[in-house]
């Protein structure tokens, strides 16, 4: 093999323009999404995408993989299904394996209140025309032999969706970089935008530690930062940003075949692929623009993962860390134009990120290039909030937050 050496880059390094057709700020999913389907199918070649760190070194690098969309309301039901799909296609679309594993994600439910609930709310998916499948208990321990159904809070049955799973978070963020780049779009590093320029209510570019760079559209995809950037253009958005911790065990033999999830014990985990076992909980309490665990959040995710597979008291926990989260008071996601004409923007995804960077990227790419939003975007924009027409998927995220 050569220790590995020679390989040509997977994507270019090249100086920054001073002039680009769209500046695309955070070179996470989203932003190296939106850039790809630009040039792919909007045939828009001049593109920049500025990162003020490394390539996917946010959330994207800080997440825990979950790829599913078994959300309520039909507006996230169409989205996230249509990024599911997506993902079902994308090692092909890119020519680079996401490691899209689709072991299901199993939601246990604790109470017969609780199943009721689970009852609704999958049907409610089905009319939506996602797949979700009512468990009872046995059903539940058939699929996780190790449960355990008696612990504090016994466990009532659940509902899977079973097209849902896991997949490798920089796979998807390198496929993207890799193909954008070989589309033309020029993915610039170290690059911190520090400020618009904005004439006559439109941006026309943006100031960054490499030097001033016009450009004809621009959009940002910045995760748990969106209200910073927001307010660099002249405007509030309604986001709360507070870290969200996860963790991974050591390495055992596979073990847990789907993606395991309790509301009520406050707690999901899943198996990697290297044999990890990662899980976490709900987001902490306070506001934090951080990027490091803590030891209360630790104790209290490590407490409900035993409370369900008590055998798992066995293994040594190899590391934590934390991404910064931008909640917004429906939990659902902002998308689409904002108060400065040709400025963009994709936030406030909370913990639903990751699953949603293919149709993110698509749909914003839409939006850029024809200046309205996508059919699958128009009820997730800033302007809702004046209208009262809140998508509240708050349960939907699994875990509090």
């Amino acid at each position: 093999m050569h220790d590995h050496k020679g390989w040509p880059a997977a994507w270019r390094s090249p100086e920054l323009k001073k002039n680009y057709d769209v500046v695309i700020i955070g070179a996470g999913g989203h932003g190296l999404a939106t850039a790809y389907y630009l040039a792919k199918k909007h045939a828009v070649k001049n593109i920049a995408v500025l990162d003020k760190g490394w390539l996917g070194g946010g959330n994207t690098g800080r997440n825990t993989q979950v790829t599913r969309s078994n959300y309520y309301w039909p507006q996230s039901a169409a989205f996230f299904d249509h990024s599911l799909k997506l993902y079902e296609g994308l090692g092909r679309e890119l020519n680079f394996n996401v490691m899209l594993s689709q072991r299901g994600v199993l939601t246990l439910a604790h109470s017969v209140h609780d199943l009721e609930g689970m009852r609704r709310w999958a049907n409610a998916i089905r009319i939506n025309k996602v797949d979700a499948e009512i468990l009872t208990p046995a059903e539940v321990k058939k699929l996780v032999p190790m449960i355990n159904l008696d612990c504090r809070f016994p466990v009532h049955g659940g509902f899977i969706q079973r097209r849902a799973g896991i997949s490798r978070h920089d796979a998807v963020a390198w496929g993207f970089a890799r193909a954008a780049s070989s589309l033309g779009v020029d993915i610039i590093q170290q690059c911190e935008v520090t400020g618009f320029n904005i004439q006559s209510g439109r941006v026309t570019g943006v100031n960054t530690t490499r030097g001033t760079v016009e450009a004809e559209k621009i959009s940002f995809s910045v995760a748990g930062n969106t209200s910073h950037i927001a307010k660099m253009a002249g405007f509030r958005v309604p986001i709360t940003s507070m870290q969200l911790q996860a963790m991974v065990s050591e390495p055992i033999k596979p073990c847990l075949h789907t993606v395991l999830t309790s509301s009520v014990i406050h707690m999901y985990v899943s198996q990697s692929d290297r044999g990890e076992l990662v899980f976490g909980g709900g987001a902490d309490v306070y506001n934090s623009y951080a990027q490091r665990g803590g030891i209360p959040l630790l104790q209290e995710n490590v407490a409900a993962l035993l409370e369900l597979i008590p055998a798992f008291s066995r293994l040594r926990l190899m590391r934590q860390w934390a991404g910064i989260t931008d909640i917004t008071p429906d939990t659902t996601p902002l998308m689409g134009h904002t108060p400065v004409q040709n400025l963009y923007f994709s936030g406030g995804w909370g913990t639903g990120g990751y699953k949603a960077i293919p149709a993110g990227g698509d749909t914003m790419a839409y939006t850029i290039a024809n200046d309205r939003p996508h059919p699958l975007i128009c009820d997730f924009g800033l302007d809702r909030f004046e209208s009262g027409k809140l998508v509240d998927e708050g349960a939907a995220s699994g875990v509090a937050h």
